[in-house]
């Protein structure tokens, strides 16, 4: 086994990671965090950057961002999480993913540290990007949030300016089962005296986030407030107008502050954002005949809107792999579904995987009927076997099940 996969795999084991195990990996505290950035000789405070929070959204609004910089003629770090292939796929300069070297250096180099202070797959993760961030001397890193905001690890920065792109019910077991509890979470990214993003207004968090931001003496604009022409961009989802409407508003902020983002890199790196940082999974059409498209959505918003788009395709007959993780509320996203797909359950590669037979059995309750697969590429290939040219096959449920057919 070559030394980098050893040293991921070391990583993956090593601690709780949300990711594959969930709640237990989630720590309230970002003391250990500090102690590593310091340990590092605090690499973050070597770049400016843009922390993106929010339910939905913060992972496209985020390569977004970091394309148009790129357009600009920055070099942009880009952090985000989780990755569908690679490992390194969370860590990126100007599109290209940190070097398998780096990654097997950073942990031999800090690996007795790491142990020994017990840090967590996603701790050390962030260690390794800032500290990658601050060898390469990126201009601008864009740091996409992992879970939640002010107990985030990726919360030592201090931005150019915080975004939080919407707030959802998801991940209610560590951030809040309202949606003002979550909002104040994530909030929790707000900084003193640093502008302040909203990409969306809500009514049950509105009133949350004008009151974080004037605790903090931040100025705070809501996207859906300001007046912005039309952009489009490369990523397909009808939801990426909403983005859009986010990254719009960090360009407003960036240029203010002295960031020179003429409107050519500003176009032309909107509608480049799969070329410029190999961003995958989002209303991703893999082929036509039959036409497949995957999508990441895996909470109510995000399938609501996926779903949405759905109906405007064209197509015989529908086919749905479906594969989901063990914390989902399925009484929650199961009626979005629709009735009249020909189903295909599976159960991601992953700890937290639901057994398909689980999901089979609670998705008949909602009348959505298929049969149950040993595994999602078996799932996927079974539905490419039985549609038709003009039938449309998806791919979806979670993050991890769109991985294993890119």
């Amino acid at each position: 086994m070559e030394a980098y996969t050893k040293t991921v795999n070391w990583m993956f084991q090593q601690l709780p990671m949300f990711q594959r195990v969930g709640a237990q990996a989630f720590k309230k505290d970002l003391s250990r965090t500090v102690k590593l950035a310091e340990h590092l000789d605090n690499p973050h405070k070597n770049f400016k950057s843009v922390h993106i929070a929010g339910t939905n959204g913060k992972g496209s609004t985020s390569h977004m961002l970091a394309s148009v910089l790129q357009e600009a003629g920055y070099k942009v770090g880009l952090y985000t999480s989780p990755h569908l292939k690679d490992f390194r796929e969370r860590i990126k300069v100007n599109g290209k993913f940190i070097l398998k070297k780096n990654v097997v250096g950073f942990i031999n180099e800090h690996k007795e540290f790491l142990v020994q202070n017990e840090l967590s797959f996603f701790e050390m993760t962030v260690g390794m990007a800032f500290d990658y961030f601050s060898r390469v001397k990126v201009d601008i890193a864009i740091i996409e949030v992992g879970l939640g905001g002010r107990l985030d690890s990726t919360n030592i920065i201090t931005p150019e300016v915080s975004v939080i792109t919407n707030i959802g019910l998801d991940h209610t077991a560590f951030l809040g089962n309202t949606l003002p509890e979550i909002a104040s979470e994530k909030g929790g990214i707000i900084k003193n005296n640093i502008p302040a993003i909203i990409g969306e207004k809500q009514k049950e968090t509105t009133s949350i986030f004008k009151e974080i931001a004037k605790e903090n003496n931040s100025e705070i604009y809501f996207a859906e407030d300001l007046k912005f022409e039309k952009y489009s961009t490369d990523l397909k989802g009808d939801y990426q107008n909403k983005n859009i409407k986010s990254v719009l508003a960090t360009v407003k902020v960036l240029r203010e502050k002295g960031w020179e983002i003429p409107e050519e890199c500003l176009k032309n790196g909107l509608n480049s954002v799969k070329l410029h940082t190999s961003l995958q999974g989002r209303w991703d059409i893999l082929q036509e005949k039959p036409r497949v498209i995957c999508d990441t959505a895996h909470n109510t918003e995000g399938l609501t809107l996926v779903f949405k788009q759905l109906k405007k395709e064209k197509f015989q007959h529908l086919h749905i792999v479906l594969g989901v993780v063990n914390d989902k509320d399925l009484e929650k996203i199961l009626p979005l579904f629709p009735k009249t797909a020909i189903y295909y359950f599976s159960k991601p590669e992953v700890p937290r995987g639901l057994e398909a037979k689980i999901l089979q059995e609670k998705a008949s309750e909602f009348e959505l009927e298929g049969r149950v697969y040993n595994s999602i590429s078996e799932a996927y290939e079974a539905a490419l076997v039985e549609a038709l040219d003009e039938d449309l096959v998806f791919v979806g449920g979670s993050t991890f099940t769109v991985a294993e057919i890119i």
